[in-house]
């Protein structure tokens, strides 16, 4: 048995390490002046200084951070409030609400940003703005992704069963959702989040399309140095993939402290 399980985790270590290698050769490529031998040479941390000196990484930056809360956000509260519509009054309509969150699997970036752009290009209303399309691309892109953690997370907990008990106690429907459901699937909500956040970090093509590279997030930021500087450039891709495991560091963390010790 415990030679079974260092061979197991030996498999486990190997599987890791290989997909760590494009990180590592990156972070590798980074720190170094010249790599056009075996070895790299002349080690420099001036492409990190580059970066954080320039003002328009430190805000494409923060366009990113926030282009990823806010369609979370609206995303997430759309779904909750579909799955609970749907599950205490209307169960026999899930299975079509789940095909339609679906749909955005088979759409293609660059389809669905030029299909926004001939529907609301000419629109008079706010949401011909281009943030606001970029932000609804966003929202329909994470939406399979952000519905099929909660309802997993629903179906863990049973959602009926939860909302019947709480009716028996003399709460509403409504109540017992956000009071005793919601803070039950949080850790669902989180994860389909952070594998969100993930999307839109790595998304190109439609900030590219809708908003155009006025708008610089880090992907576009990342696309225009690697036509100057591949070393820089790599010093960007191991700064956003950073940025990333903070987030997902951040929210587990306040996650885990919000959990109530286990008395027992």
């Amino acid at each position: 048995m415990q030679k079974k399980n260092i061979w197991n985790t030996a498999v486990i270590v190997l599987i890791m390490l290989y997909l760590l290698v494009p990180l590592i050769v990156s972070v590798i490529y980074s720190l170094f002046e010249k790599w056009t031998d075996v070895l790299p040479e002349h080690f420099s941390l001036g492409s990190y200084m580059s970066i954080f000196a320039d003002p328009a990484f430190r805000s494409s930056i923060v366009r990113t951070i926030v282009m990823c809360i806010i369609p979370i956000i609206i995303t997430t509260i759309i779904v909750l409030l579909a799955l609970f519509v749907t599950t205490a009054f209307f169960p026999r309509l899930e299975k079509y609400v789940q095909i339609i969150c679906m749909i955005p699997y088979t759409i293609q970036g660059v389809i669905l940003s030029v299909s926004i752009l001939q529907r609301y290009v000419g629109s008079k209303s706010f949401l011909s703005n281009r943030l606001v399309m970029l932000t609804g691309a966003y929202c329909i892109i994470i939406l399979p992704y952000i519905f099929q953690g909660i309802r997993n997370g629903m179906r863990a907990v049973n959602m009926s069963m939860l909302l019947e008990a709480a009716e028996m106690l003399g709460a509403s429907k409504l109540y017992a959702f956000f009071r005793v459901v919601v803070p039950n699937i949080i850790s669902a909500v989180v994860v389909s989040s952070l594998l969100a956040v993930g999307i839109i970090f790595g998304d190109y093509v439609l900030v590219r399309n809708l908003a155009g590279t006025s708008f610089q997030n880090m992907q576009i930021y990342l696309y225009q140095t690697m036509k100057s500087d591949s070393v820089k450039a790599s010093a960007v891709f191991v700064v956003i993939m950073l940025v990333t495991c903070i987030i997902a560091g951040v929210v587990l963390t306040l996650q885990n402290r919000g959990k109530k010790p286990d008395k027992s």
